[in-house]
Formats: C-alpha cells, structure tokens, sequence
C-alpha cells in the first residue's frame, strides 16, 4: 500500500470511529461468563498449540541425547534395558 492509501484509509477509520454512536445494550452474567469462558479457552488453545509445537522436537532431541549417552556407556545393550 502506499502513503496515499494508507492516508485515505486512515481517514475513512476515522469517519466511522466518529460517527459511531453508542450502543445501549444489557449483556448479562450468563453470557458475560460465556464469553470470558470462550476467550480464555481459545487463547489457552492457541498457548498449548504453540507450546506443543516446541516441545516436541526438544523432546525428541532429549530422547537422542540420552539413548546416545547410554549407547557410549553401554555399547553391548543398544536398547537400554538392565
């Protein structure tokens, strides 16, 4: 986009933020609660998602690691089993 764009853009945002009126609406306890459920559960998700995604190959690297280790000390017994 160019400056020109992003400058009309900017302008047409601000239009609407000020045009805005507000809203006189009641939301509930019920679904105020459901939607705070709702938004902690998907950023949760997204928190494990994400974490999964980097434990698992350090897991794997770990498991390398010690199945290495153990085959240098024990090069008789491969499985590693007593």
């Amino acid at each position: 986009m160019s400056a020109n764009q992003l400058s009309v853009l900017a302008a047409i945002l601000a239009g609407v933020v000020v045009a805005a009126t507000p809203a006189e609406a009641y939301v509930g306890p019920g679904a105020g609660a459901g939607t705070i459920a709702v938004v902690l559960g998907v950023l949760a998700s997204v928190a494990m998602a994400f974490l999964a995604i980097l434990w698992y190959p350090v897991k794997r690297m770990l498991k390398k690691r010690k199945a290495a280790k153990q085959a240098a000390t024990d090069p008789a017994d491969p499985t590693g089993t007593p």
